[in-house]
């Protein structure tokens, strides 16, 4: 792994002069220097110890999560890039990208070019990606889904705020009781669909659902853990922050297949770098048009919401009462987030034909 982190040096610094992307080769950021194999991190008395403050020990336990499911995915997709969990990497490559796993305080150089791989523990974003991947790949291990059936992990504490970072499976469960359940039932969803005999169709639907109740439960559980955090950050970027974990009320109630493909589009406008005191979009200068529209709609969403105390949400839940509806839903955000002519007041009016039509 020592080796690794010297090429990662040398290929990060290349990645910060090019332009913003989350993918490189078509895959995450440094997907081909992470470990495939569960035998390949270090381990002692068949136990795998892993450390999540590291970038490539993340993205290794995201590689060896997706490998280890690909053989439930059939009803997915005919191919392996059509699993909804690439989501998960690409969105911790964006966050390396965009320079939100570094230190927010600034007290040390972790993530920083001197420190590349390092995550840091005071990043609100980190934070919440620890909910997004620790637990559903100690779940995973759990269910023997991931694994052999006879290695043990378990994650290294960081030095300050252990407390909010749970390491084991005993630990998450006792910390997290209704996360880990979530995500116990994702990888049960998975088992059981690959041996039962309904339609492809059904299966593909029973996974999806299983899936995003586990981000979902995920992000819940972080917006709590994670909140104090916040504070190292300036106003805008926490606005954004918000405004991003809310997005994914939307796009889990469509049962949004989050493979390379789809992921790679609703995430290429994300913000290249975390904002800063005076970012207002759409008009941030050093921000491409279709990143300013992003955070615009992101936080138009949001705030309406607020305005209709919260039934905006609740409305679009209810206008996804069945496949094809979600389908129309899932049109209906890649036109409101990705198209700048797409009116607001067009999504409104076809969101309320939506709920009626249910």
């Amino acid at each position: 792994m020592n080796c690794l982190w010297s090429l990662s040096l040398l290929h990060l610094v290349t990645l910060w002069a090019n332009a913003a992307l989350i993918t490189e080769n078509g895959l995450p950021i440094l997907w081909d220097q992470a470990s495939s194999q569960l035998s390949d991190l270090p381990q002692a008395d068949n136990v795998v110890t892993v450390n999540p403050w590291n970038y490539l020990h993340r993205m290794s336990l995201y590689r060896i999560m997706l490998s280890s499911t690909n053989r439930y995915m059939g009803s997915i997709g005919s191919t392996e890039a059509d699993s909804p969990l690439w989501g998960l990497p690409l969105q911790l490559g964006w966050k390396l990208r965009s320079g939100r796993l570094v230190d927010p305080t600034g007290a040390t150089t972790c993530g920083q070019e001197v420190d590349p791989m390092c995550i840091s523990a005071k990043s609100w974003w980190s934070c919440v990606n620890h909910h997004l991947l620790v637990v559903p790949f100690l779940a995973g291990v759990r269910k023997g889904v991931i694994g052999d059936g006879f290695l043990q992990v378990q994650m290294q504490a960081p030095a300050e705020s252990a407390e909010v970072y749970c390491i084991s499976f005993a630990d998450c469960s006792a910390t997290h009781p209704d996360l880990m359940t979530k995500w116990e039932n994702f990888f049960d969803t998975l088992k059981n669909m690959s041996e039962s005999e309904i339609s492809d169709f059904e299966k593909r639907d029973q996974i999806l659902g299983a899936y995003w109740a586990g981000q979902q439960q995920s992000l819940k559980t972080a917006s709590s853990s994670c909140k104090e955090k916040m504070s190292a950050y300036s106003s805008p970027e926490v606005l954004f922050a918000n405004n991003w974990m809310n997005s994914a009320d939307y796009v889990a109630a469509t049962y949004f297949l989050s493979n390379i493909n789809n992921s790679v589009l609703f995430m290429s406008p994300l913000p290249s770098r975390v904002l800063k005191e005076g970012d207002s979009p759409p008009n941030i200068a050093d921000l491409s048009s279709e990143e300013n529209h992003t955070l615009y709609m992101f936080d138009w969403m949001n705030r309406m919401n607020r305005y209709l105390f919260g039934s905006l949400v609740k409305m679009w839940r209810s206008a996804m009462c069945s496949d094809k509806a979600r389908e129309k839903g899932r049109e209906l955000l890649q036109d409101l987030v990705q198209n700048p002519k797409f009116a607001a007041s067009t999504f409104l009016s076809i969101l309320t034909e939506m709920v009626r039509s249910c």
